[in-house]
Formats: C-alpha cells, sequence, structure tokens
C-alpha cells in the first residue's frame, strides 16, 4: 500500500498519493482559477501559489514545455498556458534570448559610476533616456549615496569601451565625474526575481 497525502486548495481537498489533483477535482480547481483571471484584465491579480512556482521554473528556463510545467506545479498545459498569457499582457513576463559571454571571442564588461553635474529633473531625465537607447548599456540603476547611477556596459574591446564612454558620458556635458571598474571574471549572472512578499515574523 501507499501513504495517502491529503491535500487543501482554497475549500477543495483530495486524495493523492504524489500530492496533486487529478480528474474531476482538477478540472474543477483549474475552472476555478480560469473564471478568476477573466476579471484581471486591466490590473494584475495577487499571484497564488500556482503562479509563484510557475514563474521560478519560467526564470530557471523558459524553453520547459507546458505540459513539463503543468506536471511540475499540478495544473494542465491549457491552464499553464492561460497563466503565462496572462503575465504577458500585464507585462510581467517577457522572454529574451541569453547567450554567454564567456564563450563569445569579444566581449568586455565594465562596470561605471557616474556622478551628475547637476541634480536637476532636466539632466537626469536626458542621461536616463540615453541610457536607455544606448545598446551597449545593459543595466543602469539609479543609487544612493555619493553616485548617482550605476551602469553596466558591454563593448567589444577596451578601446571600443573609451569611444562608448566618451559618448555616453562625456560628450553631451552633464556628467560631472564618472569612473570604470573592468570586469575580470563572471561569477555569477542572473535576473530571477522573487515573487513572494516578505513573510511576516512573530505571526
Amino acid at each position: 500500500m501507499h501513504s495517502r497525502t491529503t491535500v487543501a486548495i482554497g475549500s477543495i481537498a483530495y486524495d493523492d498519493p504524489r500530492g496533486k489533483p487529478s480528474g474531476t477535482l482538477r478540472a474543477a480547481i483549474e475552472k476555478t482559477c480560469a473564471v478568476t483571471q477573466n476579471f484581471c484584465v486591466t490590473e494584475f491579480p495577487v499571484l497564488d501559489e500556482f503562479d509563484h512556482r510557475l514563474l521560478e521554473l519560467l526564470q530557471c528556463d523558459a524553453s520547459v514545455t507546458l505540459t513539463a510545467l503543468g506536471d511540475t506545479v499540478g495544473l494542465s498545459a491549457s491552464a499553464v498556458q492561460r497563466r503565462i498569457d496572462r503575465y504577458r499582457k500585464a507585462g510581467l513576463l517577457r522572454e529574451v534570448a541569453v547567450l554567454d559571454a564567456g564563450l563569445l571571442p569579444a566581449v568586455t564588461l565594465a562596470a561605471v559610476w557616474v556622478t551628475m553635474e547637476r541634480d536637476t529633473l532636466r539632466l537626469h531625465t536626458a542621461f536616463r533616456a540615453r541610457m536607455r537607447a544606448a545598446p551597449e548599456v545593459q543595466q543602469c540603476y539609479a543609487v544612493a549615496g555619493q553616485w548617482d547611477y550605476l551602469v553596466i556596459l558591454v563593448a567589444r574591446s577596451v578601446s571600443h569601451y573609451r569611444e562608448v564612454a566618451e559618448r555616453l558620458f562625456v560628450d553631451e556635458g552633464t556628467v560631472k565625474r564618472y569612473e570604470t571598474r573592468l570586469v575580470f571574471d563572471t561569477i555569477k549572472q542572473g535576473l530571477s526575481l522573487p515573487t513572494r512578499p516578505p513573510s511576516r515574523r512573530g505571526k
């Protein structure tokens, strides 16, 4: 005999040796989820446990099939597709190809600290627009402290980086100071984000 696991989702309880919904109860769960999602078109709804698990899996590997995702979280492929469509419509999820910089022959990464000449809305707005438009800028963060921004740049070589830096940080005359830290080696690179809210201690 195998052990029996009783699981409750909402007000529905079911028995399954693997702890996953099946048959009529799975269909009932998915129908309830689908009806709820139909009322959440313009405003993104609160994420449930299925959403958290799906988003964790997708951030690790977005090429996983709908069937595999569904088997892992306990939903059908069609239910997974509906949820992914909802993420995309809400602007939460977008898919891009990520290349391994270590396998490319000419990639130079640099972290650049930037301080603006003057702290005005016009200068900051123009600088941010320039960062968004530059293909060499991988990431740009407004930071607290003595620096205003941290910019992650990618170039074909050190000389190419100097050309990019002069164009982005010198030509406009809006940057007071910038310092460059060339990246020798990538220890870890990832974009995974937590989806669950912080837990309340003492509750």
